[in-house]
């Protein structure tokens, strides 16, 4: 018996493009002052830089460049391959054992971003039938690995340690992983880690916090913020970094117990499935991590010029956060009028970060100013006058 041809799927909304909804969220982006646009910078941009990641100012270091031009000579433009085939070199293994000592974990293991670093512990740790605890602002990788997780996913206000404890109290899961951000990326505030350690401790849950801002920025020698609230080495904490932003390179990391390390290099799909970080990056970090090693006031030196500059910033009467690490904001209010204020700097010499939904909530864009160990008096001094012009 002959079969019917199925009838073609008409396209919903009267035919058109399959594809002309997104002109109508183009539309409404622009109206909204959300569109984004990439601008791609010269190698010598010139200008103050306050909107980079560079906190310790080492990725054009003399040691670092140096180090990362031996190692493609070395090794290549490429790891040519996943950390368990060919993707695995003497940098890297150098780097993990190193890295790991700094931050006074057992054990490291790197992975190609920071965004996978997360991705890959939180799902190598927790899945289907399990709980995430994650803080209200945690950055965006940790939002998306608990959701890849399949885990059940509990939101907690921000820094609220006891909303953590009522969750964790009330559970019928028998894992429980808390997840936050060390330092927060965009207030730059510090998460109380002592607390939370003793909450995780008290219902049997495992704590990982992302250090992300808090490597070569938090604590004495830039150890991190774990390391400042005596948690290095807990054998019931797991930490992230990046390898991106104080060591100016780029790539993550896991560093936590070793049987964390050996389980996620068995489990983790981000570590098993991604080509390898290149030697070339790894170089880079190693070298900047052994500067940071030798000169440890870097890390104090971070913090003192993120505290003059929202010092500055609020005798100038700008709504600005109390930075505890690098990271300093500056509450503006509607996102077209942050952008806008954020042109201005650019326009007078001073690149500042600009932050809007859905990297914030409505209603409380954002300057971000990074400070770095590098700047001099005058340049402070550059970037307060710029930021009182461009906010007049």
């Amino acid at each position: 018996m002959p079969t019917e041809s199925p009838t073609p799927r008409q396209p919903l909304g009267g035919g058109g493009h399959p594809l002309d909804w997104l002109d109508v969220q183009e539309k409404r982006r622009v109206e909204a002052g959300l569109r984004r646009r990439l601008r791609p910078r010269e190698a010598e941009a010139g200008g103050l830089d306050l909107a980079g990641n560079d906190y310790l100012g080492l990725s054009r270091h003399e040691r670092v460049v140096e180090a990362t031009v031996h190692a493609v000579r070395t090794w290549g433009g490429g790891s040519t391959g996943s950390r368990l085939v060919t993707g695995s070199t003497t940098l890297h293994a150098e780097l993990e054992d190193e890295l790991a000592a700094h931050m006074g974990a057992e054990a490291a293991l790197v992975f190609s971003s920071g965004y996978l670093a997360n991705l890959g512990v939180i799902t190598g740790l927790v899945g289907k039938g399990d709980l995430v605890v994650s803080d209200a602002i945690n950055h965006a990788s940790i939002v998306d690995a608990c959701r890849l997780s399949r885990s059940r996913v509990a939101i907690t206000p921000h820094r609220d340690v006891a909303a953590v404890a009522r969750v964790l109290a009330e559970r019928a899961e028998e894992r429980a992983l808390v997840v936050v951000d060390a330092v927060f990326s965009v207030d730059g505030d510090i998460a109380p880690l002592a607390e939370l350690a003793a909450v995780t401790r008290r219902y049997g849950a495992t704590l990982l916090v992302d250090e992300a801002h808090g490597l070569g920025v938090v604590g004495a020698g830039g150890r991190g913020a774990v390391h400042a609230a005596g948690l290095a080495g807990a054998d019931d904490v797991v930490l992230t970094a990046t390898l991106s932003k104080a060591l100016g390179s780029q790539g993550g990391a896991v560093l936590g117990p070793r049987r964390v390390v050996e389980h996620l290099v068995d489990a983790a799909r981000p570590f098993i499935f991604d080509t390898g970080l290149a030697p070339a990056c790894a170089a880079a970090a190693l070298a900047a991590l052994r500067i940071l090693a030798a000169e440890p006031y870097l890390a104090e030196a971070v913090r003192a010029n993120a505290r003059a500059l929202a010092t500055g910033a609020r005798e100038s009467g700008l709504r600005v956060t109390e930075p505890e690490g690098a990271v300093v904001s500056v509450l503006i209010g509607e996102p077209q009028v942050a952008f806008d204020t954020a042109a201005r700097c650019a326009e007078a010499g001073v690149r500042v970060g600009c932050f809007r939904p859905p990297s914030v909530p409505d209603g409380i864009s954002r300057l971000r100013l990074a400070a770095r160990a590098d700047l001099t008096p005058a340049d402070l001094t550059r970037a307060l006058s710029v930021l009182r012009f461009a906010t007049s």
